[in-house]
């Protein structure tokens, strides 16, 4: 039967039931009192982020930096939103570590593809602009007959910068900043005595030291913003005298002319000034080329050979060390799984120290070991009875050793693996097929193996990928080598891949490709994530073994 509302006054109780307060369906961190203070928490936590934001977004704005103003921008605007907004609860959670991301991962893929379609690299690394105030100053010559300028050294910040006195006027300047009235020097005799905010830099310390007085040697400070008015240079850091550039810049006519020999050079489509006879000039600038660099890994001889024959073993090195290491790993979980072995825990502990030792140092310890001269390598003297065996030297051998090292560093991973993926097998399977007259090789092939697999093959496919960059070893151990003979490339037979972007970004010296570095980045990137996702789909059958 239908049921009255309750009335509270019918019933003998003259208040009505208290109301719930509006305060306690808000946040705790929107109220200022009792548990309110993680408001004045939130407010101060985005104050600092805020400020943050601000001065990272005028540094880059100082800078010219657009692109990263931008996103900083937009990441700041976001930040302010997503926090001070009462819909974005699950964002609040996730803001950071989106973030992140934008920040570390895609603006480095982003950034990567930029530099892959450039000639960003050795005489090609800044603007055009910056290329000819460079060429301008490389080039300068002292103008005959110029004037001298009793010469002040200073410094500011670590900075060294020349402070003259000119048409009765202070001047200070550095190299990255011309010269600028400085007002409040003090001169003595026409020659400045103190700059306020520089330190002023004694001719006996500068005489004293050979470093500075080489910096000092060195140093130009440009008269003026425009490159062509020439620079004060010193050559005894007592006097100073005008230099000025013996190339002419005709912006109009896109060329810089020697106004000693009349050669007139050119700016091309590739970044450089080239005079007609084909000389170019050692500067040039960052252009966009497309897939040239794509192109250029293939086709030229100088990395099109190597290339193919370190991409082979790249996938030699690491399918090999994926699969012997599993493998070891697996007998050997196998055998210290059976609880017929004694001392079980013992033998363990001893598998995996290879494990806890930092792989770099194994691998220079390693390297040590292999040494082909008996008296320092250990693995001839020991166990070859001092013959010289050439284990990092020989291509072949070299490649074996690299295998067999990297067996010792991976296999103890996979031992743990393994066992813990035994230990975790259902019994009652394994049971039931001993009970169905199934064999010990039976059961493995056909109920161990498959179960194992379900649970260790995505770390198999990421070990993989592990090794198809693994840097480390390949650097410590043989840094690459032995090298090739038949290309002027840094490069050898037990580079893989990333060892060869490496080399051929010129951070271990020489000349730095950083456009063709990233182009092949990229190439390593497609193949590891065609491969992972075509072994991940082929994982997904081995999860229906009941």
């Amino acid at each position: 039967m239908p049921t009255e509302p309750f009335n509270a006054v019918a019933h003998g109780d003259t208040e009505p039931p208290p109301q719930r307060s509006r305060s306690r369906e808000q946040s705790h961190a929107r109220l200022w009192d009792g548990r309110g203070i993680g408001f004045v928490a939130k407010l101060a936590a985005m104050a600092l982020v805020n400020a943050l934001g601000v001065a990272a977004i005028w540094s880059a704005y100082v800078t010219g930096s657009w692109v990263i103003l931008g996103a900083m921008l937009v990441l700041l605007v976001l930040a302010d939103w997503v926090y001070f907004s009462r819909r974005a609860l699950a964002l609040k959670y996730l803001f950071p570590g989106l973030a992140f991301l934008a920040v570390f991962q895609l603006f480095t893929i982003g950034y990567t593809g930029y530099v892959a379609l450039t000639n960003y690299g050795t005489g090609h690394n800044v603007s055009k602009e910056q290329a000819v105030d460079a060429l301008l100053s490389q080039n300068e010559k002292k103008i005959p007959d110029s004037p001298s300028y009793p010469l002040t050294i200073v410094e500011q910040d670590g900075e060294l910068g020349f402070a003259i006195v000119q048409d009765g006027v202070a001047k200070v300047g550095t190299a990255d900043s011309a010269l600028a009235d400085a007002a409040e020097a003090t001169v003595t005799d026409g020659v400045v005595t103190q700059v306020p905010g520089w330190e002023v830099v004694g001719k006996n310390a500068v005489l004293s030291d050979a470093a500075l007085a080489d910096e000092v040697l060195a140093l130009r400070v440009p008269i003026s913003e425009n490159a062509e008015d020439g620079s004060i240079r010193t050559g005894d850091a007592t006097i100073g005298a005008v230099y000025r550039s013996v190339l002419e810049w005709d912006a109009a006519a896109d060329t810089l002319t020697n106004t000693d020999t009349g050669v007139v050079y050119a700016a091309t489509e590739d970044g450089q000034f080239v005079a007609p006879d084909g000389t170019a000039l050692p500067v040039g600038w960052r252009v966009f080329v497309g897939f040239e660099n794509f192109t250029k890994a293939f086709t030229d001889d100088t990395y099109s050979g190597p290339l193919l024959k370190i991409m082979v073993w790249t996938f030699v090195f690491a399918f090999a060390s994926v699969l012997v290491s599993f493998f070891f790993g697996l007998v050997l979980a196998l055998i210290y799984n059976d609880p017929r072995v004694r001392g079980r825990k013992v033998w363990r502990t001893l598998f995996i120290l290879p494990y806890a030792f930092p792989a770099f140092l194994s691998a220079l310890l390693w390297r040590g070991m292999l040494n082909a001269n008996p008296d320092y390598g250990i693995v001839n003297q020991l166990f070859f009875f001092g013959a010289r065996i050439e284990w990092l030297d020989d291509p072949t051998l070299a490649k074996i050793s690299v295998i067999l090292v990297n067996l010792w560093l991976s296999y103890p991973y996979w031992f743990l693996v393994c066992t813990g993926a035994l230990q975790s097998l259902p019994d009652d399977v394994q049971e039931a097929a001993r009970i169905d007259g199934a064999g010990r090789w039976r059961t493995f092939r056909s109920i161990t193996m498959p179960l194992l697999l379900v649970s260790t093959a995505p770390l198999l496919i990421a070990s993989f990928a592990f090794n198809f960059n693994n840097f480390t070893l390949i650097y410590m151990l043989t840094n690459g080598g032995p090298r090739f003979t038949d290309t002027s490339a840094t490069l050898g037979h037990t580079d893989i891949l990333i060892s060869m972007v490496y080399q051929i970004s010129g951070v271990a010296g020489g000349r730095a490709d950083f456009g063709l570095a990233a182009a092949l980045s990229i190439i390593i990137f497609v193949i590891i994530g065609v491969i992972s996702a075509l072994m991940f789909r082929r994982t997904r059958q081995l999860e229906e073994v009941n």
